[in-house]
């Protein structure tokens, strides 16, 4: 049976990587078609909308978000249980530094409802500002946020740390702050109508994506892999390997999606709320 499956180009989804080359979905009788989307969560959002991907490693903020705003698919597990850190980022020779206001910045988003977008109104609702509609500009991907920094029509990216390491170390872009994700940062999401025609193919794959993450949580040449795949030093590897977790049961905590929720529609991002199990595909294992 055939799963198209979508997710962001970087060192989270490699265990996903592995299974495909090792043929280990093959033998239990999946075929899985991988899309890489550098457009991020957004896109996949979209993708899911009109049936291009049947799943998708989505940040978990985006995925809430859209569902609450009409995606018709469900979360059916937590995939990284660890934060997100991200990097705030501007154009090299940008005048911004971490003293700068939010509400004076336009922010490169790759599209409304990206991680990109929701967590820049985070960081701002976090320093007591409330952003408008008008300070973002639309970029579609990473590489886009970063012409339109380098052209003056933007002046900050929230963007995940180690990915944008390399353009940092390469001097296109300056990090001029962090911030944190409050929650598990990826989950894995699908569409509501694939998951009522295959739920044991969807069950049996989930069970070997945990399988495949818990042996590379444990892989002595795991940093070596991602060290070499994702353009970091040994030393970045070593620091990002160490402070990521992959998810390795079922369950999803009712607390921390009401946290997401509760969030998204203090900072305008949705307009309703729904209780968590509404969210997720086996409402048995919300908690």
């Amino acid at each position: 049976m055939q799963i198209t499956i979508g997710g962001v180009p970087e060192h989270f989804n490699h265990p996903w990587k592995i299974a495909i080359q090792n043929k280990s979905f093959s033998n239990i009788g999946i075929d899985i078609r991988w899309k890489y989307v550098d457009g991020g969560t957004g896109a996949m959002n979209q993708m899911l909308r009109n049936g291009e991907l049947d799943l998708a490693i989505v940040l978990t903020e985006g995925i809430v978000a859209d569902i609450l705003n009409g995606n018709p698919s469900l979360i059916v597990q937590k995939f990284v249980k660890s934060p997100l850190i991200w990097g705030i980022h501007s154009a090299v020779n940008s005048k911004v530094d971490a003293e700068s206001s939010p509400a004076d910045l336009r922010f490169a988003v790759s599209r409304l409802g990206s991680g990109s977008h929701i967590m820049a109104s985070v960081w701002a609702k976090q320093n007591g500002i409330d952003l408008h509609p008008d300070q973002f500009i639309i970029t579609e991907n990473l590489k886009g946020s970063i012409e339109a920094m380098q052209s003056g029509k933007a002046d900050v990216l929230l963007w995940e740390k180690f990915t944008t390491m390399p353009y940092v170390k390469s001097g296109v872009l300056k990090r001029v702050a962090e911030t944190v994700t409050p929650w598990p940062c990826f989950v894995i999401a699908a569409r509501q109508d694939f998951l009522l025609k295959n739920p044991e193919r969807v069950w049996n794959m989930l069970w070997l994506i945990r399988k495949t993450c818990r042996h590379f949580m444990l892989d002595p040449e795991a940093e070596r892999m991602i060290s070499e795949n994702y353009q970091l030093s040994p030393d970045e590897a070593h620091i990002w390997f160490n402070q990521t977790e992959w998810e390795q049961d079922v369950y999803i905590s009712k607390k921390m999606l009401s946290n997401v929720i509760n969030t998204l529609y203090d900072i305008n991002v949705v307009r309703r709320k729904l209780p968590p199990e509404d969210l997720c595909w086996n409402r048995s294992v919300v908690y």
